[in-house]
């Protein structure tokens, strides 16, 4: 049991039927028996977002203290590479379309989840004598004293009132038959904290369970020839339905139902984003809290689609129980967050929201579009989606900051200032930037893309992307978020939100070009730094369309790598998403559409950051949202 010592009083007296006298004690004194019998006590099952203690227990074991991304990389490794999310996302306090439930069943007891009444906690005397029996009592000064004894080297368990302390007497009685008395208060802090944003605050790239791959081909057609031509990709595993391009054009449930998992896969929101793996981190370090998590981030967010209005959902999934899991489209999340804390309050009127991650503004200045422009080569399909207006040129992202961000920011401070109050709570976490290699901007060609035949990362285009996000993007963003550089804020010492950074040194050396010598084996063979992975010829590819002697079962979406962005690959390899609400110029008529082609290996996270990423960025977070609310930081 990993926990500090609170308060100790130890007297020793003959045991003569009287109660042993309780002296007060000074901090020195406090230091001086800090080595003797002592409570130690922490909350069990903390992060409340889990139903299953051993869900929480497992990340426990694998903190060593040095870090969110050593943890990732334990976890993944423990799971060769399969990620450790897929055995937790069905155990969450969760309805089927994502959202949080009113009340959850959390190791056998139903019990609020916004505002929970009670808490789990385990009690040992640390440094107890040995043989000797504890007789312990358990007084919140409301309901009738708890009274249970056992042998002092046993942990006792017990519920605590949430806001009420819970003074805890134990009485050691010892072979020679004298008594020690040891006292400590119970107080569990239970802090509130809340996810909103974009594809970044929500975990984009990174399903809960990730797609599971065929060995075989599946066609997708090009948009030229008229839609005959067709070149062939791994499917989905366990699919029965007809793999050419010659089949029946309509969409097949089979095929859906065998899609990726997510958390929300209206949202794709991940168990492994930064947001959720920050709060999960300072309850794994603080055994006196509990954090109640509340996820609202969705891929896809702009602030005034998104944040401040409802926005499209991504993936279209009807949950078993019917209840919203087929909704076209998303809840406003400063709505959704308003009215969670309104009913938290209704059982309890003090409940207050103690943090705010949010990342928010890559949408609003069309940065998916930047990265098409970036990645889709010259040729029909660039022309296509030149015309849909998907593509988005560093000119016209740089008019939308100019024209509307600053604006937007502006309404969404206001809504949040009711909110929150203090905008210090609000920490802003900033991009890291995907296309770096050692500082400098990644080269040109198909290493990781080459999942689609259009793709090529063109060199002249990704140097003006890159000049343009950090020399006027990411300033820009710090302004709105600290309220500097001509920012206009009513008052600023309330309006200036905590910002965060200092994970993009560390994204300079682990874009999506990125190689390492420790990169899984699939990777080194198979994702071909020249663009050959995949079969050129339709008959070998319907049979083998890999080029290297591995199956595409092989792929390890969460195996450690020097990469942490996804490529164009990866995204499909990981989550083969068919997103829905594209443009109606693009919608697709079937599963082999030229479209899907496209989209599927590009709406499931290429360009965004990998758990070992969002793991990374959890790091860089934690002393900022240790500061707002007051933590400590571990000890080494």
């Amino acid at each position: 049991m990993r926990s500090t010592l609170i308060v100790v009083v130890v007297s020793t007296c003959l045991c003569l039927g009287l109660s042993p006298p309780v002296l007060a004690q000074t901090d020195a004194d406090q230091a001086a028996t800090a080595q003797g019998p002592h409570v130690e006590w922490e909350v069990k099952s903390r992060f409340r977002l889990f139903r299953n203690e051993k869900d929480f227990a497992r990340h426990v074991a694998a903190d060593r203290g040095d870090g969110v991304l050593a943890a990732e990389d334990r976890l993944a490794r423990d799971s060769d590479g399969r990620g450790w999310a897929k055995d937790v996302v069905g155990s969450l306090c969760l309805d089927d379309s994502g959202r949080v439930t009113e009340f959850c069943v959390r190791d056998g007891k139903k019990e609020s989840y916004l505002a929970p009444a009670d808490h789990h906690v385990t009690v040992v005397l640390a440094d107890a004598p040995a043989d000797a029996t504890c007789a312990w009592q358990f007084d919140n000064g409301g309901d009738p004293p708890q009274q249970t004894a056992s042998p002092c080297a046993e942990e006792v368990t017990l519920w605590v009132r949430y806001g009420r302390p819970t003074i805890t007497t134990v009485d050691i009685a010892l072979p020679d038959r004298t008594t020690q008395r040891v006292t400590a208060e119970i107080l569990v802090r239970d802090l509130l904290i809340a996810g909103l944003g974009d594809s970044i605050a929500s975990g984009e790239g990174n399903p809960d369970r990730p797609i599971a791959l065929a060995d075989t081909g599946f066609c997708f057609r090009r948009f030229f020839d008229g839609g005959r031509g067709g070149y062939y990709r791994p499917g989905r595993a366990g699919f029965h339905g007809d793999k050419t391009c010659d089949g029946p054009a309509s969409n097949d449930s089979d095929w859906a139902r065998r899609g990726a998992g997510w958390m929300s896969a209206a949202c794709h929101r991940s168990l492994y984003s930064y947001q959720l793996r920050t709060a999960l981190a300072l309850a794994i370090e603080n055994p006196h809290i509990a954090v109640t998590y509340l996820p609202l981030g969705c891929t896809g967010a702009s602030i005034s689609e998104g944040l401040l209005g409802p926005q499209s959902a991504r993936d279209i999934v009807c949950g078993k129980s019917g209840d919203g899991g087929c909704a076209s489209t998303v809840r406003a999340q400063v709505a959704a967050l308003s009215d969670a804390l309104a009913l938290a309050r209704r059982d309890r009127p003090d409940r207050d929201l103690a943090l705010l991650l949010l990342t928010i503004g890559a949408n609003d200045i069309g940065f998916s579009g930047l990265v098409a422009n970036v990645i889709i080569s010259a040729g029909t399909e660039r022309a296509l989606f030149a015309r849909a207006g998907v593509l988005t040129s560093v000119e016209e992202a740089q008019d939308a900051m100019n024209r509307k961000l600053s604006g937007d920011f502006a309404r969404l401070r206001a809504a949040l200032k009711p909110i929150v109050g203090d905008l210090s709570r609000v920490v802003y976490v900033s991009y890291g930037h995907p296309g770096l290699r050692g500082g400098s901007p990644c080269p040109g060609g198909r290493d990781g893309f080459d999942i689609h035949p259009a793709f090529s990362v063109d060199a002249a285009r990704m140097q003006d992307a890159s000049a343009f996000v950090v020399e006027k993007f990411f300033p820009r963003l710090k302004a709105l978020a600290q309220c500097t550089g001509g920012v206009i804020c009513g008052d600023p010492a309330t309006d200036r939100m905590t910002f965060v950074d200092a994970h993009q040194e560390a994204f300079a050396n682990h874009g999506f070009c990125v190689r390492a010598d420790g990169d899984p084996d699939f990777d080194r063979e198979c994702f071909s730094p020249t663009g050959d992975s995949f079969q050129h010829s339709p008959v070998d590819g319907a049979t083998d369309p890999m080029v290297c002697d591995r199956e595409p079962r092989e792929f390890r979406a969460y195996a450690p790598r020097g990469r942490w962005i996804r490529t164009a690959n990866d995204s499909y390899f990981a989550a083969m998403s068919y997103p829905e609400g594209l443009p109606a110029t693009l919608q697709p008529s079937d599963i082999h559409d030229a479209t899907w082609g496209v989209s599927s290996a590009v709406y499931g996270g290429a360009i965004h950051p990998t758990a070992e990423g969002h793991a990374a960025m959890a790091d860089a977070v934690l002393p900022a949202a240790r500061e707002v609310l007051g933590l400590p930081a571990p000890a080494p």
